[in-house]
């Protein structure tokens, strides 16, 4: 008798927990050009921002989230408090990455090194274990990319975090393996 393989069920969903302060945007809906709208108003709000400056940043975050849109992206998270120069301080796009039977995980993680060698920025590319499961992790000066291999081998979901101000080091680095350390997949 030979042992059946041992096959995990896709999840249903996934749970985040992202800091409460975090301004949560559902890029699945139509609405999320005027969520973002909503966000840089409220940010702008009592600080006297240029409307020039106010403008950039909406253009900035359109623009960045209609990319993200088209690359499988599912929520846009961005931490209050717009810095000097229309600067996020921390963001997080959450994206799936649909690859029914696609590499492995430390296949990707070539796959990945070798996209970035030559790259002028450092970048680190490893295989890591979160709660949720095996995980490519690239890390660059301000950016740390996530790719969780969801169960029954259907894709990533990827957690991207941009901490342009401070970079992945320090607390905010800290915040953001904490944030991908919670990611649970609900069945």
């Amino acid at each position: 008798m030979t042992a059946k393989p041992d096959v995990t069920a896709p999840p249903r969903d996934y749970r985040l927990l992202v800091p409460r302060d975090w301004f949560r945007v559902d890029l699945t809906q139509d609405r999320w050009r005027a969520q973002l709208k909503t966000f840089v108003d409220h940010q702008a709000e009592g600080r006297n921002v240029p409307a020039e400056l106010k403008q950039e940043t909406w253009a900035t975050l359109r623009n960045t989230a209609e990319a993200a849109v088209r690359a499988g992206a599912l929520e846009f998270f961005l931490r209050p408090e717009l810095e000097g120069g229309g600067i996020l301080p921390a963001s997080l796009l959450v994206s799936l990455v649909p690859r029914r039977g696609g590499p492995a995980p430390r296949e990707l993680e070539n796959a990945l090194a070798a996209e970035r060698r030559g790259n002028a920025s450092a970048t680190e590319v490893s295989t890591v274990v979160l709660p949720a499961g095996e995980t490519v992790r690239v890390l660059g000066p301000t950016t740390l990319d996530l790719y969780v291999r969801m169960p029954g081998d259907v894709g990533y979901l990827v957690l991207a975090f941009a901490v342009p101000l401070s970079g992945v080091t320090g607390p905010m680095g800290r915040l953001c393996d904490s944030i991908a350390q919670s990611l649970r997949w609900i069945t």
